[in-house]
């Protein structure tokens, strides 16, 4: 399984982007996928999960919507209302088993994509 993020760039707060990541190798329907972001100096977190619901981070919750199109094999990340904080590298993430039920941690996944930045200016 590849995946390939894309969608990254330079947007000034308040702005909007949309991630896409798209997955190669086989479909993933019924397996997590999830977003995870990374800033200089900080660990990895997550974001925003999706199988048969959605999950957020607290953070985002509000702002970012996680969706998928199982036909094209692909996950999005709508980034609405964007803040400075928001600036990071981010990365799409896929499980290979699809009876996890836990898809928060880095460790839950199996496929990671490349990462995409995201800066966002004041």
């Amino acid at each position: 399984v590849q995946l390939q993020a894309s969608g990254g760039g330079l947007v000034q707060a308040g702005g909007s982007l949309r991630l896409s990541c798209a997955a190669s190798g086989r479909t993933l329907s019924g397996r997590f996928m999830g977003w995870f972001r990374q800033a200089p100096g900080k660990e990895r977190e997550f974001v925003a999960s999706i199988r048969t619901y959605t999950w957020y981070a607290d953070s985002v919750k509000g702002r970012f919507v996680i969706s998928r199109d199982y036909a094209n094999n692909t996950l999005y990340l709508q980034m609405n209302s964007l803040r400075v904080e928001d600036t990071a590298v981010y990365y799409c993430a896929a499980q290979e088993d699809p009876t996890s039920f836990s898809g928060s941690r880095p460790t839950d996944y199996n496929y990671w994509g490349q990462g995409t930045l995201v800066t966002v200016s004041s």
